[in-house]
């Protein structure tokens, strides 16, 4: 269940009608020698924040006046940094001891709302449960650091040839299919249309194969949820409960789909493994390396046996795994969480736990911090120790 903070913000991004999500970073709390702290703001959106265009060659500002979650309200500052070879927004003015610019908040989802001559309101959501719960209300994935709501507009025409596998998919549909069958599709479309894609490192194809099958999604919840949408409700427990179904279908999804397309690619890969095998009683880890009868079989060597969690955000949820294949020392966690702390990467590594996360996220990270791999270098590796 969402945090009242949670819900507040979410009221209120639906009310004003626009917002700004990012995840804070280690740029943002300054904790990578950048030339200050502050929230960095994407150049792209600029007009939701300030007046003032990127303008190479020059400085500017403009005021900000934020209330704050807990109430507290500050003066503070959109600059726009363009002399020499700076060029970046950043939101800044709040004091070297402003709690929500600590380290210890690397990894939280920043909610900046636009309300209208300068101000603002702005909400830091720390709960896996609240992070999933404003995505999937507000339609929106976040893939890098940030995105804006809304996001662009579905286009009702395919432009091109996976538009048009898509569209010729959703226009078929009657009824939702399994999160599966949109992974399926979403394969099929890019084979298919993009002969280049079995080029790519493994990192680029799942980032491609997950933002494609949102777009699917997205396509295919626009047509069959309309008559939902545009009836009219017998109550409000009939419309929280058509919206309760929305949004668990959503939630639902983003964690299988990630699964999917990363059991695909190590099938491609040629790397044998089993999905969610029953081992030490009830445990489905959600990928065991090469599989459950090499687990079992005490003479089979451990250092040749890999449990991978595969979680779409684990700033807290990666202590699940540590239960899992307690055979196992060190365990695997593959994840889009854009940014983790300090203090929490090295909890993972006195746990053994070792992060695959795609090289476009990484650089979200604390340098050095812990060790991490990317999907195409952890391959490599497993196909060594199994030669």
């Amino acid at each position: 269940m969402a945090s009242n903070t949670c819900n507040v913000a979410i009221e209120n991004v639906l009310s004003h009608g626009k917002a700004i999500l990012k995840f804070i970073s280690p740029n943002d709390v300054g904790t990578t020698g950048s030339h200050q702290c502050g929230f960095y703001l994407p150049k792209s959106a600029w007009k939701l924040f300030t007046p003032n265009p990127p303008q190479k060659g020059q400085n500017s500002k403009s005021p900000a006046i934020i209330k704050w979650q807990d109430e507290r309200i500050t003066k503070s500052c959109v600059t726009w940094y363009g002399a020499k070879t700076r060029s970046e927004y950043r939101l800044t003015c709040f004091g070297r001891d402003f709690p929500w610019l600590k380290e210890d908040k690397v990894g939280n989802l920043f909610v900046l709302v636009p309300t209208g001559n300068s101000n603002f309101l702005t909400f830091v959501l720390d709960l896996e449960e609240d992070i999933e719960e404003i995505q999937a209300t507000l339609g929106i994935e976040l893939y890098d650091n940030w995105t804006v709501y809304p996001e662009g507009i579905i286009s009702a025409k395919p432009v091109d040839c996976i538009d048009r596998c898509f569209h010729a998919f959703v226009d078929r549909l009657r009824t939702f299919p399994s999160t599966e069958v949109f992974s399926q599709k979403t394969l099929d479309a890019i084979t298919k249309c993009d002969k280049n894609f079995q080029a790519f490192i493994l990192d680029d194809q799942l980032m491609t194969l997950i933002e494609s099958e949102y777009k699917l999604f997205r396509l295919a919840e626009q047509k069959l949820c309309q008559s939902d949408i545009s009836r009219r409700f017998e109550s409000v427990d009939d419309f929280l409960e058509v919206a309760a179904t929305i949004m668990n279908r959503r939630k639902s999804r983003a964690g299988r789909s990630l699964e999917n397309h990363v059991a695909y690619l190590l099938k491609q890969a040629k790397i044998p493994f089993d999905l969610r095998p029953s081992i030490d009683g009830k445990i489905q880890p959600d990928i065991l390396i090469p599989g459950r009868r090499q687990y079992i079989d005490p003479a089979y060597p451990v250092k040749k046996l890999y449990v991978i969690g595969i979680k779409r955000t684990c700033k807290d949820r990666w202590r699940q795994v540590l239960n899992e294949a307690k055979r196992i020392p060190t365990k695997h966690i593959l994840t889009l969480q854009p940014a983790i702390s300090v203090a929490q990467l090295k909890e993972m590594q006195q746990a053994r736990v070792n992060l695959i996360i795609p090289k476009r996220i990484q650089t979200n990270y604390p340098r050095a911090a812990i060790t991490m791999l990317d999907l195409e270098t952890f391959v490599d590796s497993v196909r060594r120790v199994l030669a």
